[in-house]
């Protein structure tokens, strides 16, 4: 069975950083793109950074260029998000989404897509 779990959320101040995590098991975490979704309340989710099963291809939303960086350690089944210069606008419930497609200008989950529960991010003005 397909487990994600995010771990690092939290409050922080404008211009602060957080580092998110995805713990993952029960699928052969090489094999997969793999990426980080948002969702604000009132707003639809929305695709923040994706990275491919090999590590070579990276999405990033226009938003987040220049602020955030994906990686992913293979040997350890864990997807990170480095968070910095955080702004309001960054708020949402952060998700990690496993078996996603990834390219370079789009990410976007597939139909096997698994989600985890979700870590509150909040930064505050």
């Amino acid at each position: 069975q397909v487990q994600l779990v995010e771990s690092g959320g939290g409050l922080v101040q404008a211009g602060g950083s957080l580092r998110l995590s995805c713990a993952a098991s029960g699928f052969t975490f090489t094999s997969y793109g793999i990426g980080w979704f948002r969702q604000a309340p009132g707003k639809e989710r929305e695709g923040v950074s994706c990275i491919s099963a090999s590590g070579a291809v990276t999405y990033y939303a226009d938003s987040v260029k220049g602020r955030f960086t994906i990686s992913r350690d293979n040997a350890r089944n864990t997807l990170y998000l480095q968070m910095n210069s955080l702004k309001p606008d960054d708020t949402a419930n952060y998700y990690c989404a496993a078996k996603v497609a990834v390219a370079a200008r789009s990410c976007g989950p597939t139909g096997v897509a698994s989600w985890g529960q979700g870590t509150q991010v909040t930064v505050s003005s």
